[in-house]
């Protein structure tokens, strides 16, 4: 007979589900209590920002040796790490007084011209006048400038009276360059303590791309589809067409009175649908599709000489790169855009940024793509399978210190261009 024990378990069983539980409590109440401890934290760090904001990088190290040299005496006794300490701690302290105080200014930056070229030359002033009503002490004026930052001594100013300093902009790149916000500073000489405060909004410079003028119409390159006619028939358009039985809903301007008279029924006119022409210009801007920098600017420049010329010829264009729409009311409006253009991590395929834009512009007749060197040929060819029937694909591939020339593949002109004064011969030799 075999006789089975089963004493134990129940007690087991019930020590674990106690334990549990109070384990579960103290996790719990930890818990608890780390929120309301970062909390505090949170609430003292905001309540102490006033004071321990002007404190820079320097003078956070400066209190921090003090902070050890002063352990460090104390602990070993060390009367030279007594004497550091307290002289880190005094010069902390000596630049207390320098953060005291209010400046009442007013600040001005301007940039002339707001738009230059690519090398050109630009400036900026920046005016400060002394908005108070007592003399203001010296300070220290620092505006960013781009990737820079350029400072300026400002002396004592009396009441209502001004200060100007004049500075050059570097053009030598296409970019954006953001000229502050002006930030007057407060503080000690070895930038222990820092109190700043900003004084105006940012200024944008706009550097745009070198271009090449070419001429109206790109010399043949655009066809104009200006009135063509297309095989889509339609109620209301220019182009008569035929006439047929008139239906519910239909026009009344569109009845032919004199048919309907003789043939004893309504008859209406039917059109042949006509439409305007819509380029679509794109850029590549996949870093793997550009040799170098150099490159991927002559293919900016390019692409911007083109839309820019479409856009004077009032043709409707739609201008993309692989992460930006460019805005084309205005010649200078694509411009500021082509401005901003970058370079981009290697995302989808030729083909595909292609396909997305131009299911988006249906209408598109004439489609400009612009590569760099890096563009496999045969990728460059798959983008034909993408476009409409009836729309004409040009690839403009930049590729610095080659001799220009035009190939064909399949039926897509690709037409290399080593720098930027060989564009509009190649654009003259470019046919639909």
């Amino acid at each position: 007979m075999t006789t089975t024990d089963q004493g134990p378990a129940p007690r087991i069983s019930q020590t674990r589900i106690a334990f549990g539980t109070v384990g579960g409590a103290l996790s719990r109440a930890f818990a608890g209590l780390g929120a309301r401890a970062a909390s505090a934290g949170r609430r003292v760090a905001s309540a102490a920002r006033p004071v321990t904001g002007v404190i820079s990088t320097i003078g956070w190290l400066v209190l921090a040796a003090s902070l050890i040299a002063g352990l460090v005496a104390l602990v070993f006794g060390w009367v030279e790490f007594a004497f550091l300490s307290a002289t880190l701690a005094g010069a902390v302290l000596v630049a207390v007084p320098f953060v005291f105080g209010r400046m009442r200014y007013r600040v001005t930056v301007e940039l002339t011209p707001r738009r230059v070229v690519a090398g050109e030359r630009a400036y900026g002033r920046l005016v400060v006048v002394n908005d108070g009503t007592t003399p203001s002490v010296s300070s220290r004026v620092e505006l960013p400038v781009g990737d820079g930052s350029a400072e300026f001594r400002i002396p004592p100013l009396a009441p209502a009276a001004e200060h100007e300093e004049l500075f050059a902009v570097p053009t030598h790149r296409r970019a954006v360059i953001v000229a502050g916000p002006a930030v007057s500073v407060r503080g000690d000489e070895l930038g222990l303590l820092r109190r700043t405060v900003r004084w105006n909004d940012p200024v944008e410079l706009f550097v745009h791309p070198r271009t090449a003028r070419l001429k109206p119409s790109a010399a043949g390159l655009v066809r104009d589809l200006e009135g063509e006619i297309t095989k889509t028939i339609t109620d209301h358009d220019i182009s008569f067409h035929a006439l047929r039985a008139y239906e519910p809903g239909d026009p009344l301007r569109n009845v032919h009175w004199r048919s309907s008279a003789r043939t004893g029924r309504l008859m209406v006119r039917q059109y042949e649908e006509t439409r305007r022409s819509e380029l679509v210009l794109l850029q590549a801007t996949a870093t793997d599709h550009y040799a170098d920098e150099d490159e991927f600017e002559l293919a900016v420049s390019v692409f911007a000489s083109i839309g820019v010329q479409v856009i004077r010829d009032r043709t409707k264009i739609t201008a993309r790169t692989e992460g930006q729409r460019l805005r084309t009311s205005t010649p200078t409006s694509l411009l500021d855009d082509a401005s901003r253009i970058d370079s981009t991590a290697a995302g989808s395929s030729l083909r595909e940024f292609v396909r997305e834009t131009v299911r988006r512009t249906p209408a598109a007749s004439v489609v400009m793509l612009v590569v760099g060197s890096g563009a496999a040929l045969a990728e460059v060819r798959s983008v034909e399978t993408v476009l409409p029937s009836d729309a004409q694909l040009f690839v403009f591939r930049a590729q610095r210190d080659t001799e220009a020339k035009i190939a064909r593949i399949g039926g897509t002109a690709v037409a290399t261009v080593g720098e930027l004064g060989e564009l509009p011969a190649v654009i003259r030799k470019v046919r639909p």
